[in-house]
């Protein structure tokens, strides 16, 4: 049985889970399985931003190019490239227009083991999905995956995301939330924003980094 088989065994979450408020869907997608491209990873670490008025948010300052899917409406991939060499996914929440979405930072991968470890290389089967980037490669996301609709009935497509619902209950006592990873100036205040997500004792959730203020070159 492929991964893809396995998650389809499982109630796929439909669009009204993601239409709800992105601070009702992040922790809500903690122990959720999502597949892409052969692998299966277990969500264990999330992230919600919250459009126009959250600082932290890419869409912030309106929309872009770049940004157009989380203006859409729920249910939609939102791909990034950042730092030069890493993809990261979102998934786009809230309502259509208000371009709230979810990091999907970390997650441990419980089918696909062979492909993770072929586009993974070396690294160590905890660091698999240890962080977004690490995420998104095991996965085979990138530019040509955003904008794309996962809660739409399957189509056979090979490379089809899906996002199922948990095989076990999380217990809402290992559920922890804190600052941002590497988000800088107002958006990265812990007391406004502890708007990450996490489960305790996972060996795949990330480590915390605070962000830095990187200064333009003249």
């Amino acid at each position: 049985m492929t991964p893809a088989e396995s998650a389809d065994r499982l109630p796929r979450l439909p669009r009204a889970f993601f239409s709800r408020s992105v601070l009702a869907v992040a922790p809500g997608l903690l122990g959720c399985e999502l597949t892409h491209a052969g692998v299966t990873v277990r969500i264990t670490e999330t992230e919600a931003y919250a459009g126009p008025r959250d600082p932290g948010s890419h869409a912030y300052r309106g929309i872009t190019p770049r940004t157009r899917p989380m203006f859409g409406p729920a249910g939609f991939t939102y791909c990034y490239f950042t730092y030069g060499n890493h993809w990261m996914l979102c998934l786009v929440a809230g309502d259509d227009g208000i371009a709230e979405s979810v990091l999907v930072r970390a997650g441990e991968v419980v089918a696909g083991h062979d492909l993770v470890r072929a586009r993974r290389g070396t690294a160590r089967e905890r660091d698999w999905g240890r962080g977004p980037g690490r995420l998104a490669q095991a996965l085979a996301l990138s530019r040509e995956h955003t904008g794309r609709d996962f809660c739409r009935p399957s189509i056979g497509d090979p490379i089809e995301l899906t996002v199922v619902a948990p095989r076990h209950p999380v217990d809402p006592d290992d559920v922890r939330t804190g600052p941002r990873v590497g988000v800088s100036g107002p958006g990265g205040d812990a007391v406004a924003y502890p708007w990450r997500f996490w489960l305790e004792g996972e060996p795949s959730v990330s480590v915390y980094r605070p962000g830095v203020v990187r200064k333009r070159r003249s």
